[in-house]
């Protein structure tokens, strides 16, 4: 793997930067939020790791600033902190994972791995598009179309439409979608996922007349195939 290191603490970043290469992995160190933006819009890489307490511009706005940009790199946040407002704000910031400090290499590298088979597998191993009747997402292009029509979704309001999208006439279990959109880690409140199909409907049914997103209740959501936009 390819990956961006950004951490302040030299030692620490030296010392994972030993241990991924001794593993065979392509090391890119940054000491700083504003350092590690201008080389993830230079470079591609496979996966992210960053700080939140970094010089310049934090954690936080990195990851946002990244997201911004369309840039779909994977990030796994590094943090000190272990309150769950912390991890919501990194995961709402478009983080995919978090790790809080301490943590072992082992531990670290077991997230990777996870990382990098959410990515190859999550947009459908290098599809540029995934439509199911008249919606469409374009991963690329980052953009979403009903009908032809352009529809500007949050990329988690995305992310959970795509998971949608990739399993039509299934119903989809609430702590799956969690867990796919979400991430692994995520111990909020779980009727998050209630709120973003809300934000969903408003957004892909409400203006177009139709009734896809389904509820099945005591289980979860389905994106009814035989539907128009399903």
């Amino acid at each position: 793997m390819r990956i961006l290191l950004v951490e302040d603490e030299d030692r620490l970043r030296d010392a994972l930067a030993r241990g991924l290469r001794a593993e065979g992995h392509e090391v890119l160190g940054a000491h700083d939020g504003e350092t590690g933006l201008r080389l993830a819009g230079e470079r591609a890489f496979d996966v992210i790791v960053c700080d939140i307490l970094i010089p310049k511009i934090n954690g936080f706005q990195l990851c946002k600033r990244l997201r911004e940009r369309d840039v779909t790199t994977p990030i796994l946040m590094l943090t000190a902190k272990d309150g769950e407002w912390d991890q919501a704000e990194a995961l709402d910031a478009g983080a995919d994972d978090y790790l809080t400090k301490p943590f072992s290499f082992v531990v670290l590298s077991a997230h990777l791995r996870a990382l990098q088979r959410r990515a190859a597998s999550g947009a459908g191993e290098g599809a540029a598009a995934i439509q199911v009747g008249d919606v469409r997402v374009d991963f690329r292009a980052g953009s979403c179309t009903v009908a032809g029509e352009a529809v500007e979704l949050s990329r988690r309001e995305q992310a959970l439409l795509v998971a949608l999208l990739s399993r039509p006439g299934v119903v989809v279990a609430k702590g799956e979608l969690l867990r796919e959109v979400w991430g692994e880690r995520f111990d909020g409140d779980p009727n998050i996922v209630e709120v973003y199909i809300g934000y969903l409907r408003r957004k892909v049914d409400l203006p177009f007349g139709r009734r896809s997103i389904e509820t099945v209740r005591g289980v979860g959501y389905r994106l009814r195939a035989g539907a128009p936009g399903g």
